[in-house]
């Protein structure tokens, strides 16, 4: 675990439960410097998605972009007016922390760097990131504008992974980049020592200090971690190793139900059924301390009765899980059928039925 006078703020998330194994100050505001190419790479891939951009579209290192950007801090040293793919630059981002490349995408996709920073800002709200706002593709000083939570960097994390795993099993994680005949390493800490670990992205300025955002998967479980405000890379480095190593050595996961499991279920109100089958997003797990025995105690929370129509697999319910020990945590709950609303006849066998419940 990191020594709680050298990391000012650490977090430790189970992505497969949900589970927070350790946190300190997670909600606090920090700059994060270029782990903001996080959001960058995640707005992107959100638009590849969309049909907006695509990885072998061409953008050009503007005027504009070569004065302000060229070899300042990380670089893929672009040359005025390059052609490069989208592919390029997003490997140029994630793998060797393009300041360059991170503008040069926002303009080509964006038409400018202002509109791409409030497309950020709206794709942050929209995931629940409350306590982060980007005024810059690349996370390089701007006087404290750009800010965020390490609660947020997980949320970016997690979706990241879960909305976009093919793209980011292709980008992130990669040892190095060649672009132009110049190879560059990746400075990720945890690539190359850390078992299962894709790593995501660091992040340094004088004034943030040294970050960290990463990502390791062992089995079932996987991991993310932030450590932001070191002062030096050597103690973030370490701290991140040993921190991601204490997540897999010191808990262990169980499954409490099975994919496609019925977990509970939801009372109906106008509908064709007088109740709504109850299922997570998949098996569902917890995570506790290696070899404990803690009691669990599960409820049911949704504002109910539900009312018809409700859509298979919307969001309507939460199972509060509480473990002994541990701190107590919510896991989503979707309708595992459709429900149209009911008839006149199918409204009146409802009514009778719930005078025997």
């Amino acid at each position: 675990m990191p020594d709680p006078q050298e990391i000012p703020v650490a977090l430790m998330v189970d992505l497969s439960s949900g589970q927070t194994l350790f946190a300190r100050d997670p909600d606090r505001r920090f700059m994060p410097a270029s782990v903001t190419k996080v959001m960058t790479t995640f707005l992107a891939f959100e638009l590849i998605d969309a049909g907006k951009i695509d990885l072998a579209q061409i953008f050009t290192m503007s005027s504009n972009a070569y004065e302000n950007w060229h070899r300042v801090g990380s670089t893929m040293f672009l040359d005025e007016n390059a052609r490069i793919t989208v592919d390029q630059l997003l490997h140029g981002i994630t793998t060797v922390s393009a300041n360059d490349g991170s503008v040069v995408l926002a303009e080509g996709a964006a038409g400018s760097v202002n509109a791409w920073t409030d497309m950020m800002n709206a794709k942050a709200a929209e995931i629940g990131m409350r306590d982060s706002r980007f005024y810059s593709p690349n996370g390089f000083p701007d006087e404290g504008r750009t800010f965020v939570s390490a609660n947020d960097l997980v949320r970016l994390a997690s979706a990241l992974i879960k909305r976009h795993p093919e793209k980011f099993r292709h980008f992130i994680g990669q040892e190095g980049y060649d672009y132009g005949g110049i190879a560059q390493v990746n400075h990720d800490p945890l690539i190359g020592r850390v078992e299962g670990a894709d790593g995501i992205k660091t992040g340094f300025t004088n004034d943030a200090g040294y970050t960290y955002l990463g990502t390791a998967q062992r089995g079932p479980r996987r991991l993310a971690i932030v450590v932001a405000g070191a002062d030096r890379a050597s103690i973030r480095n370490r701290a991140a190793i040993s921190f991601m190593e204490w997540g897999f050595d010191a808990f262990e996961s169980r499954r409490l139900f099975e994919n496609d499991a019925v977990i509970a279920q939801a009372r109906l109100q106008d509908a064709d059924a007088g109740v709504m089958p109850l299922k997570a997003a998949g098996p569902l797990r917890i995570t506790v301390p290696k070899g404990s025995d803690p009691d669990i105690s599960v409820s049911l929370a949704y504002e109910g009765p539900l009312r018809a129509p409700v859509k298979e697999g919307e969001k309507v319910a939460e199972l509060d899980i509480s473990i002994e020990g541990m701190e107590p945590f919510s896991v989503p709950l979707f309708a595992a059928r459709s429900a149209e609303k009911a008839s006149f006849l199918q409204r009146i066998s409802n009514g009778i039925a719930s005078l025997f419940t």
